[in-house]
């Protein structure tokens, strides 16, 4: 699977995080491998499933700096589909050496093209760019 495949998997596990709670996750992570619509190779589906665990560790921090960062708009006024596309994006800006900045930045305002709203791409964009 293609990195930005993965991204998009990882993006779709992680928005279920704003729907249940922190017990939950590994009942929906299970649900996530098996519902998919084609079956995932091991390989991808262990890289989906740690790149979304380490991000999940680190979403009280993630929020922290996304508010940190942002003026006029904290993590509890986004869009659900916004914040989740932008704490993936934050997480690898930060943390994830293996992605280069511009392409994180790309990678989620593709995303938000695909999944958000009208006016989602330019505001991902904006806010991604204070990290940049």
């Amino acid at each position: 699977m293609k990195r930005s495949a993965l991204r998009e998997q990882i993006f779709l596990l992680l928005f279920r995080i704003e729907f249940s709670d922190a017990e939950q996750m590994k009942d929906q992570e299970c649900l996530f491998f098996s519902e998919a619509d084609t079956p995932f190779a091991e390989r991808d589906m262990r890289q989906i499933r740690e790149k979304y665990e380490k991000i999940a560790d680190r979403l009280e921090e993630i929020d922290r700096t996304i508010n940190d960062r942002t003026v006029g708009w904290d993590t509890d006024r986004m869009s659900k589909v916004d914040l989740t596309i932008i704490r993936l994006a934050v997480y690898e800006i930060l943390y994830d050496d293996s992605v280069p900045v511009g392409v994180a930045i790309n990678e989620a305002v593709e995303l938000a093209k695909r999944y958000g709203q009208d006016e989602s791409p330019s505001f991902v964009n904006g806010v991604l760019a204070k990290f940049a």
